[in-house]
């Protein structure tokens, strides 16, 4: 489904190179500095023995450290990991699309053929994933033994990313599974590899315009895709997006105490003091280093050179 529409006269939009500059709405007053990035999102779930050994046997992911009922997993050798598992007492697993918050956290490969040896590997033992070609990026979908939301994907290189008008183009387009396969040149899965890293949230919210003011008038993110149904599609540096926020679950309710859940997610970038006054300026609240939108889903700005 892509992002382009026909206008008042029936007339299809012309798809042109996205070069740099040429797409995206940059907020207001702040806006985010162009080296940003995501680090470390941080889970609450219901068994953690149990999430450990799946993020370790089905995404290939390495412990880290481990501190009582806190369990930091990521890529083996890696200074920083990407998944912080937390099981605090009473947790219950959710349903899918059953509360705002987490729709999926979404770890970047560095290539295709990485890509390409994980769909091998998840054939291999058995495992359900969904898949989509977005046009910008090639990706399967999954659930941990929580119901939470994972993306693993690959990125196409920039210069063959599209816009109409200042729109960049994504979709939800079948996946070329033969091609990505192949990709792999039959070298099996060993595991996530070096190089990988978060490459984007996505968040269920309430609604768009104020997941807008939030995330893009008070934070400063660029809105990069608007017209995708029911989402929106926001990013720092010309990147496809950091985050995504939809109403594909509305009506939902936020996360209760006892819910499975996203705790909170990181962004790493050296304007954290400025992005953090620009959303106490527009009266949003902030607890030192962590902000809330108005769902409640809690995001960490931490500083980096």
């Amino acid at each position: 489904m892509s992002v382009s529409s026909h206008d008042i006269f029936g007339r299809a939009p012309v798809a042109q190179p996205a070069l740099p500059g040429t797409y995206g709405e940059a907020p207001p007053a702040h806006r985010l500095h162009p080296a940003l990035r995501l680090g470390p999102v941080k889970l609450q779930v219901s068994n953690l023995d149990r999430s450990v050994a799946w993020y370790q046997q089905v995404l290939g992911l390495v412990e880290h450290d481990r501190q009582g009922d806190v369990v930091s997993l990521g890529v083996a050798g890696a200074a920083e990991p990407l998944v912080v598992l937390e099981h605090r007492p009473g947790t219950t697993p959710v349903r899918p699309g059953s509360r705002l918050g987490l729709y999926h956290y979404a770890v970047l490969l560095p290539d295709r053929s990485s890509l390409g040896r994980f769909v091998q590997h998840l054939s291999d033992i058995g495992a359900r994933a969904g898949a989509s070609d977005h046009l910008v990026s090639e990706a399967l979908y999954l659930q941990d033994p929580d119901g939470l939301g994972i993306e693993v994907y690959r990125d196409r290189p920039r210069q063959e990313w599209n816009r109409v008008g200042a729109e960049l183009m994504m979709a939800t387009d079948p996946l070329d599974f033969p091609a990505v396969v192949a990709s792999a040149g039959g070298e099996p899965w060993s595991g996530m590899p070096s190089g990988t890293v978060m490459g984007h949230v996505h968040l269920h919210v309430g609604d768009i315009n104020r997941a807008s003011d939030f995330y893009s008038t008070a934070l400063g993110f660029d809105r990069m895709v608007w017209r995708y149904p029911g989402a929106l599609f926001l990013a720092a540096g010309g990147y496809h997006h950091h985050l995504g926020t939809n109403t594909w679950a509305q009506g939902a309710a936020s996360p209760t105490e006892r819910d499975a859940q996203l705790l909170e997610w990181t962004i790493v970038t050296p304007d954290a003091k400025a992005a953090l006054d620009s959303v106490a300026a527009a009266g949003f609240a902030r607890d030192g280093s962590l902000v809330r939108d108005p769902w409640g889903t809690a995001v960490r700005l931490v500083s980096a050179p």
